[in-house]
């Protein structure tokens, strides 16, 4: 048997197979098994914080409303704030379906590095956020991974609204039960899931960080 063209395809079927095996799920288990799984309020860094106090100072009555405004020096009643709004944003991101149209999975293949950045690497979903992992089944949009801080929030609020306003030949349906009204008026899980979606990629360096603006504004008043 192993000496026929169909014994030596079975064997080299075997030992592909086995080294797949070894390479994509053995030796990352080995390697990132002491790594620490982050929480959501341990993923809650600068960047998601700074978008996320924009995101009251966008909409601040529906923000007010849902989330409330902590006072501007109590970093950690933001924080609290910010990850609630994680924790939801998530849940409604599953619960809508969107990962089914985007996946979450940049592939070190077809020059995807050129159209939504860095190849992703296995640490960056070492944590709560990403359990369980939401890599998508297809690509009818493209892969959000590293979507946050690309587009302000109020084009992502338009977007849910009214997505062809923003994005002509999107397939993408209205996700009117997001808001109390027009796109300006987001309800609590409209302002989570936007606060999710700037929230993917925030651990990154070339995520777009805008805390000079804070300087400029203040130095406006």
């Amino acid at each position: 048997m192993f000496e026929s063209k169909a014994g030596v395809l079975l064997i080299a079927g075997i030992g592909f197979f086995g080294f797949a095996f070894l390479s994509n799920a053995v030796v990352p288990v080995l390697m990132y098994r002491d790594l620490p799984e982050k929480t959501i309020e341990e993923s809650v860094n600068p960047k998601i914080l700074y978008q996320f106090k924009e995101l009251s100072r966008r909409f601040p009555v529906p923000f007010a409303e849902h989330f409330g405004i902590p006072a501007a020096d109590d970093t950690e009643a933001w924080k609290a704030k910010c990850a609630e709004a994680l924790r939801l944003g998530r849940q409604v991101y599953i619960g809508e379906g969107c990962w089914h149209c985007h996946s979450q999975f940049i592939r070190p293949v077809s020059n995807e590095s050129k159209r939504w950045g860095a190849v992703s690497r296995s640490e960056e979903y070492q944590n709560e956020l990403q359990r369980p992992v939401l890599f998508g089944t297809r690509r009818v949009g493209p892969d959000l991974v590293h979507e946050g801080g690309r587009r302000s929030s109020d084009w992502h609020a338009v977007h849910f609204f009214h997505p062809t306003w923003v994005s002509p030949d999107s397939p993408m349906p209205a996700y009117r039960w997001l808001f109390d009204g027009g796109p300006d008026r987001p309800n609590r899980r409209g302002l989570a899931l936007i606060t999710f979606i700037q929230w993917l990629g925030s651990w990154h360096e070339s995520y777009p960080y805008y805390e000079e603006l804070d300087i400029l504004r203040a130095q406006e008043y």
